[in-house]
C-alpha cells in the first residue's frame, strides 16, 4: 500500500507534459517489444504483422517525438514565481 501511495505521490508531481511524454515512452517501448515478439515467431502472416508493427512503432516514436518536444517548451518558459 505505501509503495502505491508513494507512485501516486510521484505522480502528482509531474508536470502533464512529463506524464505525456512517459506515457508515450512506455507505449513505444511496447510496440517495440511487440515487433521483436512478431520477428521471434517466424508466423506464416509475418509480412502483414511486420508491417503492421512499423506502423505503429513509427506512429508510437512519433508522438514520443511529440511529447518530448512539448516537454522541452513547457521548460524552456521560466516559471513565474
Amino acid at each position: 500500500m505505501t509503495s502505491s501511495m508513494n507512485q501516486q505521490a510521484a505522480a502528482s508531481l509531474k508536470s502533464r507534459a512529463e506524464q505525456e511524454t512517459e506515457n508515450e515512452a512506455n507505449r513505444l517501448r511496447e510496440q517495440v517489444e511487440a515487433a521483436l515478439s512478431i520477428v521471434a515467431q517466424r508466423s506464416p502472416d509475418e509480412f502483414d504483422a511486420l508491417q503492421t508493427a512499423a506502423d505503429r512503432i513509427e506512429r508510437a516514436a512519433r508522438d514520443l517525438a511529440d511529447a518530448l518536444r512539448q516537454l522541452a517548451q513547457q521548460r524552456k518558459v521560466p516559471e513565474i514565481s
